[in-house]
Formats: structure tokens, C-alpha cells, sequence
């Protein structure tokens, strides 16, 4: 098959395939005849019976077409329509044979599973403190598109960072759990993140639970996080944000969530795991990286951080910065500051909803935000402009205008 033309019967329909170049067979033995008609030894299955003698027995035809398929599987055009027991076994192969580990073919290749099984090949990814993984397979993590769970803590992202665009593309329209602390993101990077949500209306609109704990965020950042209109936990522990009552009634007021006295078990770090059929080439990444000769491994990661943000200073302080640690457990209870969504017919304290009135106790201050709506709708309504044309202040802003243009 060498130098001969692959013929394909696609649909009733022969066509020829041009400028495909099948994967090499593996090197045989030096002891092996040239003889052509000798069967491959990748074909057979070598046991021992009873007595110790050698045998062999023939793989089945699906065993070695399998093995073939997943040796070109950058050839393969799409898996949609195939069972999830093929999709397993053809995936086990491929990493098997280490595909997942080729750069020029690791991105399609995982592209073409999640397109045809989604969650079932990753559905939990944890890369929490892993900052090098993050940076070197950040193609690679972007085809794993269906993700429910996101855990990115102590990546040291910043305030503007790739993955932000990633995050609220319709990609992850899937995604319920995002963890973005420890990244030092302040106030202008939330913004920033939230800015495509807030503008196009579209983007983690399923998101359910948002850590975005030991960040410099202020009061200022909550009204940009009111863009989630499903969220239900926020953890922002370890931020610039003090607990009192001030506090509790704005992010009532803005969020609908009331402040938990004890901590939250949805934000323990044991419960985020990475789960799917690539959980093991997330590992082989890892293992791989880390057997890099030392001095090889950080000339190469330099130079490739270099490349991919385009500022040197600001890279040399990114490398040089130590992952964020808590100081002690004790210390890590005390400043626990989990907000959750109560339930519908659960009471809320008067001090939590200061702005409803002695008639209206047993309504949540949304019902006070859509009076306030309509009223101003109605002053709207009596000006010239159309109504259709004009967006709340609160929405757009100078500098979202610049982030639009941005993006």
C-alpha cells in the first residue's frame, strides 16, 4: 500500500483519496525473514499453555482494523454516528499507541472525539495549581468543549489571560462549575472576563458555582458576576471583600444569595476531579513534561511564554512567582465567605432584605428591581427616544465600549 492509490466507497459512491500518508509499520526484528508473505507479529496474540510451550493465536479482524484506524487517526474526518464502544476502544488505542502526546496531531485528534462523544471524553477537568500543563496544552484543552466542571486555582491567569475568551465562547455553554482563584485577578480582569457575557448577552449561561476566592476583587467586581442568571454559590473568600451587613445586603440585592455560616461542601477542592476517557492523557501530559531534561524543560517553557503572551517582564514575574498557599487551615475557616441561593419557600431574615417593606417581608428584592424596572420604563416612555435604542447605564460603560472593540 506503499505507493499504490486508496480508493474509499463513501455513500454508494467510489472516489479516490489523494495525499494521504498512512502511518509507517512499527520496525520489525532484525531476526524476522524479508520474506513478504510472512504475517506481522503485531497480529497475533503470544501466550503459554500449561505444559510452557509457546503458542499464538490470530487477533480478530476488529482488533487489527483498530489498531490501524488508530494509527492514522489524523486521517479520520469525523466519528459522529459510531457507537460509544467503538468511540472507547478506538480512543484506548490511540492513547495506547501515546497519539495524544504528538503535537501536530494531539489537537485534531481530541477535537474528533469530542465532537462525536462529548462529555464521555471529558466532562471534569481539574488543572488546579498546574500552571505549566495550563500554558503547554492550552490547544489541547480547548477541544474539550463539553466540560461541566472547571477548576483553573492558582494558574496565575491575571487580568488577561487566553483561556478568558475560551471560557465565554460557546464552547463551554455547558459549563456549571468554574474555580478562577488564586490568579490574582482584580476588579478590570473580571470585567474583562465578563464583558463578551454582559455585552452579547451569551456565554455560561448554565453556570451554576463561581470560586473566584484570594483574588484582589472589591464591592465593584459583584455587579459584573450578575450577568450569570443561574449562579447559586460564590465563594469569595480571601478577597479585598469584608463580611458585615453591608455586604451580605449587597450581593442580596445584586445576586439573590444569602451568606452560609458554615462552609459550602460544593467548594471542597476533594470534590473537583478530572473525569472522562482523557483522564489519563491529562496525566501522560503531565508525566511527559516532567521527565524533560530540567535545563531543556525551562528553556523551552521560557521561551514559549515568551511567544505566547509577548511581554517579557511580565512573563519573567509570572514564572518567578510562588502558587498561592493558604498560611493555615485555621486561618483558611476564618475567612470563608460562601454565599448560596435559598431555597423558594425558605424565610429570608428581614437584615438580609432591608429594602422590602413590612407588607412585602415574604418577597425577594427582585420583585422591588422590577417595580423600579417599570418605572423607569415608563419615564422612558415619555421621551422622544424609543425605548428599543437605549441600554442601562450600568450595562455599557467606556470601558466596556474598549473591550468590545477588543474582541
Amino acid at each position: 500500500m506503499d505507493n499504490s492509490t486508496i480508493y474509499v466507497r463513501e455513500r454508494g459512491n467510489l472516489r479516490r483519496v489523494s495525499d494521504i500518508v498512512l502511518a509507517q509499520p512499527k520496525p520489525v526484528s532484525s531476526c524476522r525473514r524479508t520474506n513478504p508473505f510472512v504475517l506481522r507479529k503485531e497480529h497475533f496474540i503470544f501466550t503459554y499453555n500449561a505444559e510452557g510451550s509457546l503458542r499464538y493465536t490470530t487477533k480478530s479482524l476488529f482488533d487489527i482494523t483498530l489498531l490501524f484506524v488508530a494509527d492514522n487517526i489524523h486521517h479520520v474526518d469525523s466519528l459522529v454516528g459510531f457507537p460509544d464502544q467503538i468511540g472507547d476502544r478506538l480512543f484506548a488505542a490511540a492513547e495506547e499507541n501515546r497519539v495524544f502526546l504528538n503535537a501536530d496531531i494531539s489537537s485534531k485528534a481530541l477535537q474528533l472525539f469530542s465532537d462525536a462523544y462529548g462529555e464521555m471524553v471529558l466532562g471534569s477537568l481539574c488543572l488546579r495549581n498546574r500552571f505549566p500543563l495550563l500554558h503547554e496544552r492550552m490547544n489541547e484543552i480547548k477541544t474539550f468543549h463539553s466540560l461541566k466542571s472547571l477548576d483553573l486555582f492558582g494558574c496565575r491567569l491575571g487580568d488577561d489571560h487566553e483561556i478568558f475568551q475560551h471560557l465565554t465562547s460557546s464552547s463551554l455553554a455547558s459549563l456549571k462549575q468554574l474555580s478562577i482563584g488564586g490568579n490574582k485577578l482584580s476588579d478590570v480582569g473580571l470585567q474583562r472576563l465578563t464583558a463578551p457575557i454582559r455585552m452579547l448577552r451569551k456565554g455560561l449561561d448554565c453556570l451554576q458555582l463561581l470560586d473566584v476566592s484570594y483574588n484582589p476583587i472589591s464591592v465593584r467586581a459583584l455587579r459584573y458576576i450578575t450577568c450569570f442568571p443561574k449562579l447559586e454559590n460564590l465563594d469569595v473568600s480571601g478577597t479585598s471583600l469584608k463580611l458585615g451587613t453591608g455586604l451580605k445586603t449587597n450581593i442580596w440585592d445584586l445576586l439573590g444569595l444569602i451568606y452560609s455560616e458554615e462552609s459550602l461542601d460544593s467548594f471542597d477542592h476533594s470534590r473537583c476531579k478530572t473525569e472522562g476517557w482523557a483522564e489519563q492523557v491529562v496525566n501522560q501530559w503531565e508525566t511527559n513534561n516532567s521527565q524533560m531534561p530540567e535545563q531543556k524543560k525551562i528553556d523551552e517553557s521560557r521561551t514559549s511564554a515568551l511567544r505566547f503572551f509577548g511581554r517579557q517582564k511580565f512573563v519573567r514575574d509570572v514564572l518567578n512567582a510562588a502558587p498561592l498557599v493558604c498560611e493555615s487551615e485555621e486561618e483558611a475557616k476564618r475567612e470563608r465567605l460562601h454565599f448560596f441561593r435559598p431555597a423558594a419557600n425558605s424565610h429570608i431574615p428581614q437584615k438580609e432584605t432591608p429594602s422590602t417593606t413590612t407588607n412585602q417581608q415574604g418577597k425577594p428584592s427582585w420583585h422591588n428591581i422590577k417595580k423600579r424596572q417599570r418605572q423607569s420604563e415608563r419615564r422612558d416612555s415619555s421621551s422622544q427616544s424609543p425605548p428599543t435604542k437605549r441600554l442601562p447605564s450600568s450595562a455599557l460603560t467606556a470601558e466596556d465600549l474598549d473591550l468590545l472593540n477588543n474582541y
